[in-house]
């Protein structure tokens, strides 16, 4: 089984040149820690650098915004108005009772919608910070209301401003696009999700995608290319293109929350034994199993990675994992351990 979702997660044999053909891979990509997901995405690449990641967010071909469960998440731009008119409705109910706890009336978000949309028309970028006094609200209120915004299709990400992220009306930002009919939709989420998470059970869907367990299955009934195998008594759901998965040789850095964990109900397989805390933060993966955890110092000329292993690593594949999360950033690498 790990031999094949790292192989189909493009982790046993990174295949994909830019930053948007992963995201389109997966159909979404879980972003809330951007830096970390900057390196989940490149190192599903040959050598794609954090400069070239970032250049794929700066240009609009890949957004980053409120699209599943919600969380932030990579999507590709041109995909995120099926997959909001999909997903959106179910996560606005539930963002709508949580607003109560920020003291917004429902007639908050349209009047924020407006203010927002005339002070991003014409092409203009602006921080949270800027948006803020625009929209009245502040702290976790504001970032309430700005989700519901990219929820409602008005807003998406803008280029990066140094280290501060902007907003854009999505109109503007994102060219016009051919709208799909619902159950199309539901299908083509469901093949981006087992092709690049299989195998995967129903239950990783509904919890990756935020679905309705009778809309998972839709999905799934409607999604072509896939084909289901029983492991251990349960059913699970892959690409039909599985032959020919080679053994995965290779130690993997993976980020906190990457989506080889992070995508899974289930996540035993790969990390046993271990908490969600642990399992979700910076690990080591080794034979597809998370062998420990790491955190890194970067300086202006260096990378620096310090690695807390459980289990016995090779120190080859260690040392290349190293180098290339060195050269994502640009530095010379080197790890304690």
């Amino acid at each position: 089984m790990l031999d094949r979702r790292l192989w189909f997660q493009s982790l046993a044999r990174p295949r994909f040149e830019r930053a948007e053909d992963v995201v389109e891979w997966f159909g979404a990509v879980q972003s809330q820690d951007f830096a970390a997901a900057k390196w989940a995405v490149a190192q599903r690449t040959r050598s794609l650098s954090d400069t070239d990641v970032e250049r794929a967010i700066n240009s609009g071909t890949v957004l980053r915004t409120h699209v599943l469960r919600p969380t932030w998440h990579f999507a590709p731009a041109k995909d995120i108005r099926w997959m909001l008119a999909l997903t959106a409705p179910r996560i606005r109910v539930g963002m709508a009772r949580l607003g109560h706890w920020f003291g917004l009336t429902p007639d908050a978000f349209p009047r924020a919608n407006r203010a927002i949309a005339k002070a991003l028309s014409g092409g203009r970028q602006m921080t949270r910070a800027e948006l803020g006094p625009i929209v009245g609200q502040r702290t976790g209120a504001l970032g309430h209301v700005l989700a519901f915004a990219e929820l409602d299709g008005l807003i998406c990400s803008g280029a990066l401003r140094g280290k501060e992220h902007t907003y854009a009306l999505l109109d503007e930002r994102v060219p016009a696009t051919r709208p799909i009919e619902r159950d199309e939709a539901l299908a083509l989420l469901a093949r981006r999700y087992f092709r690049s998470h299989g195998p995967a059970t129903l239950k990783d869907f509904v919890w990756w995608s935020g679905l309705l367990v009778s809309e998972a299955r839709q999905a799934v009934a409607g999604a072509t290319g896939l084909v289901a195998e029983t492991i251990g008594g349960t059913t699970y759901w892959l690409s039909d293109k599985a032959s020919g998965v080679a053994k995965d040789n290779r130690v993997h850095l993976l980020p906190s929350f990457d989506e080889y964990l992070v995508a899974y109900v289930d996540r035993s397989h790969a990390a046993q034994g271990l908490t969600s805390q642990v399992a979700l933060s910076n690990v080591v993966v080794a034979d597809g199993r998370v062998a420990g955890t790491w955190r890194r110092t970067i300086s202006a000329n260096a990378a620096v990675v310090d690695v807390t292993l459980f289990n016995r690593v090779r120190k080859a594949g260690l040392e290349r994992a190293v180098e290339r999360f060195g050269a994502f950033h640009g530095r010379a690498a080197s790890f304690r351990v």
